[in-house]
C-alpha cells in the first residue's frame, strides 16, 4: 500500500500505475480523463480555438456552447461581457499540453482554462476518448 501512494505522487508513475490498474481490472479509472472549459471571446475564435485543439489531436471532442452572461473582476473593477464556452474532452495527462498551446493561441491576456476530472461515464465513451486521442 505505501508503494502505490508512493508512487501515486509522481504524474508520471501516476499515470503508469492507472494504466496498469486499466489493463488488469478492464475497469475505468476515475480521473483518468477530463474535461476542459475554455472561455472565448466570440464564436470565431472559439471555432478557430477548438479547430486547433483537434488539430493537434489534444482532444477527442470540442463542444461549443452559445453566448453566456459573465461578470468577473478584472485589474479592480467589476466587468460583464458575453463568451462563448468550449467544453473539451481529453486525457487528463494531455492537459498541460493543452493550456500550454491554448494560452500560445489565445487572444486573451489570461484565458480561462480549468479543467475537472471525469469521475466516471459511459465506458464506451470514455474508451472511445481513450483511443481518440493519442498517448504521450
Amino acid at each position: 500500500q505505501a508503494v502505490t501512494l508512493s508512487l501515486l505522487m509522481y504524474p508520471v508513475l501516476r499515470s503508469l500505475v492507472l494504466q496498469l490498474h486499466s489493463a488488469v481490472t478492464g475497469s475505468y479509472v476515475s480521473g483518468t480523463h477530463s474535461i476542459a472549459f475554455i472561455n472565448c471571446l466570440n464564436e470565431q475564435i472559439a471555432k478557430d480555438i477548438a479547430r486547433a485543439i483537434m488539430d493537434k489531436k489534444l482532444a477527442a471532442c470540442v463542444n461549443i456552447l452559445p453566448k453566456s452572461s459573465a461578470l468577473y473582476f478584472w485589474k479592480g473593477e467589476l466587468e460583464e461581457s458575453t463568451e462563448i464556452l468550449l467544453l473539451v474532452k481529453t486525457r487528463t495527462s494531455k492537459i498541460g499540453e493543452l493550456s500550454s498551446y491554448v494560452r500560445s493561441i489565445h487572444p486573451f491576456e489570461i484565458p480561462e482554462i480549468i479543467s475537472l476530472p471525469i469521475d466516471q461515464g459511459n465506458p464506451l465513451y470514455l474508451k472511445w476518448i481513450e483511443e481518440s486521442v493519442p498517448r504521450d
